[in-house]
């Protein structure tokens, strides 16, 4: 009975003393990584700078590195895959550009082209393997917004939806393709920063919007937002910060338990400007940024800071329990719980 109490009385500081540490999968591409889809403990897909596509299918003991012919230059900052076969890749400047393939990579089909010289797609998030939404930066004052219901083959713009017009010098940012969160059942978050943070939500895949005020750290052209993450309908995190000063940490991770209505500081802190976030369970959460990468085993009230190494994206696999890290020159790690 004494050593049953004893081991009762312990596990807290057992449990508080947990380490975690990255372990490199990938450090050989000459690319910039920001899109990151980690379908399952097997199977990740990245993108990036100078056209890059990379894929493993053996948990990244080995990588295929692929660039779409004639898209060569472009930079693909995000991309959302549903098995080893099928991904779609967002080109996100003027010219703009949604490919697909659904042979592994091998060919890929242009879906969509836009011309403008201030289009600059942000974000992309799936509700399902055929519904799926992507956001970008204002263009006078609205928010481009294009929608799929066919995996990706076609996209309809869908902008006229949001009746509400952006701040001068409110805009997403890029830097995970994370400003977008969707869930089943049509929900949908956006995080704008710049000189203003909002939080726009839709409970209907984009057919109405609400707009919710961020207090994020914001006000200048680098700040705000820049990823967000919903482990439900009501549990959600955002973080950021300004990536011009990435190792100060004034007011750039909030928490919501409203569905975003409402923000609120944690107890302690991320260290640094973070740039990606996710949930890897209900109480354990993640954030990366060229500053660092953070946990917290609390549900975001407290974070413990435990790499220095920059990364720009982190996600958990869809179908697995893999947490997966991108970052620049190729580099790709996994976290060891």
């Amino acid at each position: 009975m004494k050593k049953i109490l004893w081991c009762l009385l312990m596990a807290p500081f057992f449990c508080a003393a947990q380490s975690y540490s990255i372990k490199p999968l990938n450090e050989s591409a000459k690319t910039s990584l920001r899109g990151l889809s980690v379908v399952s403990d097997q199977v990740i897909w990245v993108s990036g700078s100078n056209g890059s596509v990379g894929k493993t299918t053996d948990g990244g003991a080995t990588w295929k590195w692929l660039k779409p012919k004639g898209y060569e230059k472009i930079d693909f900052r995000d991309i959302e895959a549903f098995d080893d076969r099928q991904a779609i890749i967002v080109g996100i400047a003027s010219p703009a550009y949604i490919l697909k393939t659904v042979d592994g990579g091998e060919t890929w089909t242009e879906n969509y082209k836009n011309v403008d010289s201030a289009i600059f797609l942000d974000g992309l998030g799936f509700w399902d393997k055929s519904k799926g939404i992507i956001f970008g930066d204002p263009i006078n004052d609205k928010m481009p917004l294009l929608k799929t219901t066919d995996a990706g083959k076609t996209w309809q713009d869908v902008s006229a939806n949001l009746k509400l017009p952006l701040a001068k010098g409110e805009a997403g940012f890029a830097a995970s393709g994370t400003t977008i969160k969707t869930l089943l059942g049509g929900k949908t978050w956006v995080a704008t920063g710049g000189t203003v943070s909002n939080i726009y939500f839709s409970p209907d895949y984009g057919q109405s919007w609400q707009v919710f005020k961020c207090p994020i750290l914001q006000g200048e052209n680098s700040t705000g937002p820049f990823s967000i993450d919903f482990f439900n309908e009501k549990t959600g995190v955002v973080v950021g910060g300004n990536y011009l000063k990435d190792k100060e940490n004034s007011n750039n991770v909030l928490l919501t338990s409203d569905g975003g209505k409402t923000w609120q500081k944690p107890a302690a802190p991320v260290l640094g400007f973070r740039s990606a976030v996710t949930y890897i369970n209900a109480k354990t959460l993640i954030a990366t940024g060229t500053s660092g990468t953070d946990i917290s085993t609390d549900g975001g009230q407290n974070w413990k800071h435990i790499s220095d190494k920059s990364f720009n994206a982190v996600q958990k696999a869809k179908k697995g329990k893999s947490v997966i890290l991108a970052g620049e020159k190729g580099s790709v790690y996994q976290l060891v719980l």
